[in-house]
């Protein structure tokens, strides 16, 4: 019986359970690994760069960004996550993750990775990965600033490796992908960034619903762990100023004017008062 991401933590997961998961996955995927045929870096560009392109027309991500992630991550397709879990982007399990789980050493013994189908939808999983807080800034830019891409995943938490905006940017300027970024309108620009910071403000406030939730369930707690009390938000991971304005429906000039803050510099833990 497959582990379920959500129910085991890596922590939790000895190797005689990776191991038995592992093969599991393996059993499924025995066809497609079996008629596996290595790519060059080349063909794997050829056969992904239509699917990079729909996900920057869709989300705003440079195809540029996502084809040289794909060929780093995945080493052109033929890394083991790839071959055996369809996954490209090395994107790792959390407790939203419902899916199959694939282990393997990385960070820590026996990280879980996500698993997926196709390879596609990997591809469909990685913009809906950056899709949170963290990243919103990033959906500001051009769908063709690379660059700022680059920069801004590594700024962004994205990759511990400091090297990381200048492998991306380097893999870009080896194989001219830049030439699949598409430049927009100021009207499409301004509709695209709205739709899809919308997008991530909602599951944002979905998150913290469902979170405030869970701990009003637990009794006696007094909401001690709540990161809403009163008119106190205690500051999360992944958010900002713009996040968290829009949460509770302040402008990011109000919100700093409240709390007496010099910039939009925020940290984790910080207590913010909401409320004018």
């Amino acid at each position: 019986m497959l582990l379920s991401a959500c129910a085991v933590h890596n922590n939790l997961v000895n190797n005689r359970e990776a191991h038995r998961n592992n093969q599991e996955i393996q059993k499924e995927n025995s066809d497609a690994i079996a008629n596996f045929k290595p790519m060059t870096s080349l063909e794997y560009i050829e056969h992904f760069k239509t699917i990079a392109i729909q996900e920057m027309n869709l989300y705003g991500i440079p195809a540029s960004i996502t084809l040289a992630q794909g060929l780093f991550e995945s080493g052109s397709g033929n890394g083991e996550l790839a071959r055996v879990a369809n996954n490209h982007f090395g994107i790792k399990c959390n407790s939203q993750w419902q899916g199959k789980s694939y282990y393997k050493d990385d960070d820590n013994h026996n990280d879980c990775f996500r698993v997926y189908d196709k390879a596609e939808d990997s591809y469909r999983d990685h913009s809906e990965f950056l899709k949170r807080p963290r990243y919103a800034n990033l959906f500001k830019l051009d769908k063709n600033d690379y660059n700022g891409w680059a920069n801004g995943l590594k700024a962004d938490g994205y990759a511990t490796n400091p090297n990381y905006p200048q492998l991306l940017i380097n893999i870009i300027k080896k194989y001219n992908l830049d030439q699949y970024d598409k430049s927009e309108t100021i009207d499409q620009k301004e509709k695209r960034e709205d739709r899809v910071l919308t997008q991530i403000e909602d599951s944002a406030v979905t998150a913290l619903k469902d979170s405030v939730a869970a701990l009003s369930d637990k009794p006696n707690d007094g909401y001690s762990n709540n990161t809403v009390t009163g008119k106190i938000y205690i500051v999360l991971q992944g958010d900002t100023l713009y996040s968290i304005s829009r949460r509770f429906g302040l402008t990011v000039d109000e919100l700093k004017q409240i709390n007496n803050l010099p910039d939009n510099h925020i940290k984790i833990g910080q207590k913010l008062t909401v409320s004018k």
